[in-house]
């Protein structure tokens, strides 16, 4: 059961990441982030691995920009 609820949720990342925002942009370590306000930032999968995550924020002169970058899944314990 676990095995399926792993595979579905990493299907639907997978499908959110697909459906993305063709002005998207993937973080690589170092960027420079001009980051005034968070507008909403997709929800983590309860999974224990690396999920997709996208953060939607505008920068100081208020334009829009979509971030991917990976996170841990809330599924892991201790």
């Amino acid at each position: 059961m676990q095995k399926i609820l792993l595979a579905l949720a990493l299907l639907a990342g997978l499908s959110a990441q697909a459906h993305a925002d063709e002005n998207a942009v993937t973080y690589r370590y170092g960027m420079q982030l001009d980051i005034a306000k968070v507008v909403s930032i997709t929800p983590v999968a309860d999974v224990c691995s690396v999920v997709p995550v996208e953060m939607t924020y505008l920068d100081s002169n208020g334009g829009k920009h979509i971030l991917q970058y990976s996170e841990f899944g809330n599924g892991c314990s201790n």
